[in-house]
């Protein structure tokens, strides 16, 4: 018997209630039954980046974010584009990873859902590549204009928009070994 894998799934926004934590809702219980995943709501808590701080001992809160992404299978990182970038407390838990190898090679989906999002989603792939994650043209997906494509659930309103998410996903979950 193979163990199920695991999925950490970020959020980009720390609203609460925001469309990317309901879209990654959505796709925890979509996809229940095939892998588990562990939504990570911490990242307004990590402090800010300072590499004068990214030694040992680091921060309890960075300790453990590293953590939960070293031990997961793979991650899922679902945001927002604000003023035509990344959040900055998503941007902030990443520039936490660029002193480690965690990333390397570590299945990975992103996802940005916003009203454009080009620009955040070019910024993710681009830190994503520097940090070495093992994401593909399959695992990338940019939703524009989210917040009408989605119901409060994070359900997808349109079979377009379904289809494109179940890709994304599937191809993870494929990356995973399965």
């Amino acid at each position: 018997m193979t163990t199920r894998k695991t999925i950490l799934a970020i959020s980009g926004s720390t609203r609460s209630n925001s469309t990317n934590e309901s879209i990654l809702k959505f796709i925890k219980e979509k996809y229940s039954q095939e892998v588990n995943i562990e939504l990570y709501t911490g990242i307004g808590s990590l402090p800010h980046f300072n590499p004068d701080l990214d030694v040992e001992p680091v921060d309890a809160s960075v300790k453990e974010f590293r953590q939960l992404v070293r031990k997961a299978d793979g991650v899922i990182i679902c945001s927002p584009e604000y003023v035509f970038s990344l959040p900055g407390s998503l941007k902030n838990a990443l520039e936490w990873m660029v002193s480690t190898i965690i990333f390397a090679k570590k299945p990975t989906a992103l996802i940005v859902a916003s009203g454009m999002g080009e620009k955040a989603f070019e910024s993710l792939q681009l830190i994503m590549r520097t940090l070495e994650a093992g994401f593909t043209e399959d695992t990338a997906l940019l939703i524009s204009g989210a917040r009408g494509r989605f119901d409060a659930g994070g359900k997808p309103k349109d079979e377009q928009t379904a289809q494109e998410l179940d890709h994304a996903v599937k191809a993870l979950i494929s990356l995973l070994g399965h």
